[in-house]
This record gives structure tokens, C-alpha cells and sequence, in this order.
């Protein structure tokens, strides 16, 4: 088994990962919103060291569809709190054996306006990968194990633009990075000492292929995702 490295529990140790900017300026409100969790699971990688599992949607969804996620949803009222769901999301979604995964640290919860939810990401650490893969295809479209070499390379970034909206984005192969998965993993690579510069000056505009069915066909300078 390979024990989770020092970044990661350093990470997992950090009390200050709610003053990071993405975090901050994301607070829950005090009404509350539908609670729901994803599971940021890093693992020792196969060769080209540590990578965390990705899945991208299914593009017939009608919510996000081709968009690469966190595995993770709702919470259910079954759930023993947001590490519960998110373990419990991740099997039904990916097929992943939790009794496999070392939870780290609950990190703090960020609310997604447009979708009015508050998400509690879970941090993990997989001491020994066990399989993983499509288990919905109506729901996900293909699991990844991404290696963090590839997330941090200057020429795998830039920033994501459709009109008003700027954000982080990432392209690893055929995986378009933006909107929430990609600022939680701009913020944590950040936290944990591991991103390098990029040109942030360099935009690239929203794929066709990852627009919610809202999003199609309108023109992008005016209109905000």
C-alpha cells in the first residue's frame, strides 16, 4: 500500500483552506441551500505519479451535460453527512469500493448560485487503486484517472471564458475542465503547493460539446452561464 504524501495531509491539515478566494467567494447563505457532496479522490497513479479520478457526464443530460465532474451528488436522507454521500455517490456512480479509501478531511462547503446547492467536498486518498468505471451510462459518460503532472502543466490551462463568466479551465486530452471542478481543483492544487504558472491571459471560449441545453445556440458575449 503507499501511504497518502505530505502535500495531501498537509492539505488535509490546512485550517485556513476557507480564506483561499474560490472558497470565500463562494459562502453558503444563511437560508441555506440543497446540501450535496463530491469526492476529491487522489491516488499513487500508474506510473506518471498521483492523479485524481474524474468522470465526464453524460451528454443527454439535461443538467451539465458533457461536463467533467467530481463524482458525487445529492445528499439523500439516508446519508450519515456529506462523506457518506459522497462515498456512497461514487460507488453508484463509478463502482468505487469505499472500503478502499482513506478519508482525509471535509473541506469547507461552497454554494453554486446558479444551481442554488451548497457542496461539501470530500478530500480522500486511495492507498490501493482498485477498479473503477461506468456503472449509469444515462448518467456518466467515462471515468479518468488523471495524473496531476498533466493538471499542472502551463499548457494544459488558461481561463475559460463565455461572456461575462471567467473561470479556471483545464484540457487534459479530450476533457474540458471549467466551471466548479475545475476552480476546486485550481484552488486545491494551489492549497498544496503544486501549481506552477500559466498565462493567465490566455482565454479559450466554451465548447459546443460541455453547454447545458440553455447555453446552445446563444450567442456568449451576452449571456453568463
Amino acid at each position: 500500500m503507499t501511504p497518502a504524501p505530505d502535500w495531501l495531509t498537509r492539505l488535509a491539515a490546512r485550517p485556513d483552506v476557507g480564506e483561499h478566494p474560490w472558497f470565500a467567494a463562494h459562502p453558503v447563505p444563511a437560508g441555506g441551500a440543497r446540501r450535496s457532496a463530491v469526492l476529491v479522490l487522489f491516488g499513487p497513479g500508474t506510473g506518471a505519479g498521483p492523479d485524481v479520478v474524474l468522470t465526464e457526464r453524460s451528454r443527454g443530460l439535461r443538467s451539465h451535460p458533457g461536463q467533467v465532474s467530481f463524482p458525487g451528488g445529492r445528499l439523500d436522507p439516508g446519508d450519515d453527512g456529506p462523506v457518506d454521500a459522497a462515498l456512497r455517490e461514487a460507488h453508484e456512480e463509478v463502482g468505487l469500493d469505499r472500503s478502499q479509501v482513506e478519508v482525509l478531511a471535509e473541506l469547507p462547503t461552497l454554494h453554486l448560485a446558479p444551481s442554488e446547492s451548497a457542496v461539501t467536498p470530500v478530500l480522500a486518498w486511495w492507498e490501493r487503486p482498485g477498479r473503477v468505471g461506468v456503472v449509469d451510462r444515462a448518467e456518466v459518460a467515462r471515468v479518468d484517472r488523471v495524473p496531476l503532472a498533466e493538471l499542472v502543466a502551463a499548457e494544459r490551462r488558461f481561463t475559460t471564458v463565455f461572456g461575462p463568466y471567467r473561470g479556471p479551465g483545464f484540457e487534459v486530452g479530450d476533457l474540458f475542465v471549467w466551471g466548479f471542478t475545475a476552480m476546486l481543483l485550481d484552488a486545491l492544487l494551489d492549497l498544496a503547493g503544486l501549481a506552477g504558472p500559466w498565462d493567465v491571459s490566455l482565454e479559450r471560449g466554451l465548447p459546443e460539446r460541455v453547454r447545458s441545453p440553455w447555453m446552445r445556440g446563444l450567442d456568449p458575449s451576452a449571456e453568463t452561464p
